[in-house]
């Protein structure tokens, strides 16, 4: 399935029914008085998030939405039936913007949460709502009012508890697929990873679930290269686990390079919680490694982690310490 995380939408909410003006015609009854009853309330659009969708692909091919109207109202005081509401599944991370996209309307973060969009009309009265002690025989009835209508921008920001970042193959992908049962593509050049995939590893009972962002270059944060348009699904992750390629000349220049990118598009993204994780070590001689980190630790006064996923090296110990970080 391709992976889209916006899509400009028209929806339109049910009118409402008309109410109905007619009289009773009942044989001996000369005066029957109105028995025209009211129409019936429009179709409104109701968004529900969906765990089990990860894209707004669906929105590309149907683009249009529309609610079904309120009927109208008939003779005996019979009421119209009522529009039946119009539910769009929508992955949970989508929010919904008007459609200048600026202004956030609603913000889906959870399972099966629902919020109205587009209330539909109130339905019209017929004309036994009109009868008085003066007036015994109203002709007036009122039209349903019109469902709103307009056209919304919906954006996905994957929520994942892990958000995996670095610069282009240094092996997110291959980390992701020996960690969980996701499956994304995998090659020897760099973006292989065009679109955001997640996964869910398990360990003792309990799971937690990956995001991997495609690779980040210098100057991603005004369009370079994929990062732009991936960098807004970093912000849902509570910790991000930069990957470095050990293989790699220069560790302090590569970390600082994402670090920078992450600190010019949000400098919130720089405030998350940060696992460093060296990858490719079954490339390198023990010690090139040795002297590889002890260049990165006099700059970078962090912790990380060595790993190799070709040879699954400390993948074990990865996972616990991914588990035990995402479920404070």
């Amino acid at each position: 399935m391709k992976f889209l995380d916006q899509a400009k939408i028209y929806i339109k909410a049910g009118n409402g029914g008309s109410g109905s003006a007619s009289f009773r015609r009942e044989k001996f009854v000369e005066y029957g008085g109105p028995d025209g009853g009211d129409g019936g309330n429009g179709g409104s659009i109701i968004f529900e998030a969906e765990r089990n969708l990860n894209t707004l692909i669906d929105f590309r091919y149907a683009q249009h939405f529309r609610a079904e109207n309120g009927y109208i109202g008939t003779k005996r005081k019979r009421t119209g039936a009522g529009g039946k509401d119009l539910i769009i599944k929508v992955p949970v991370g989508t929010q919904v913007y008007e459609e200048d996209n600026n202004t956030l309307i609603y913000d889906f973060t959870k399972n099966k949460e629902r919020y109205l969009v587009a209330a539909g009309g109130n339905h019209g009265l017929g004309n036994v709502r009109f009868k008085s002690s003066t007036n015994r025989a109203p002709t007036k009835k009122t039209n349903g009012k019109v469902g709103e209508e307009f056209w919304i921008w919906l954006q996905l920001k994957v929520i994942a508890d892990i958000g995996i970042v670095g610069m282009p193959n240094a092996g997110k992908s291959s980390l992701l697929a020996a960690i969980t049962r996701a499956r994304p593509k995998i090659a020897n050049y760099p973006f292989t990873t065009i679109d955001p995939n997640l996964g869910v590893s398990y360990y003792d009972d309990k799971e937690v679930t990956l995001a991997d962002i495609p690779g980040i270059i210098e100057g991603a944060h005004e369009g370079t290269g994929l990062g732009d348009k991936f960098l807004r699904h970093i912000e849902r992750c509570k910790i991000l686990l930069h990957l470095i390629d050990l293989s790699e000349d220069k560790l302090v220049e590569c970390y600082l390079k994402v670090r920078n990118e992450l600190s010019k598009y949000d400098k919130i993204l720089t405030k998350k919680k940060e696992i460093i994780v060296f990858n490719k070590s079954d490339l390198v001689e023990k010690k090139e490694i040795e002297r590889k980190l002890k260049i990165f630790k006099t700059k970078i006064k962090k912790k990380y982690q060595i790993i190799s996923v070709v040879t699954d090296k400390n993948l074990i110990d990865l996972r616990k310490i991914l588990l035990k970080n995402a479920n404070k």
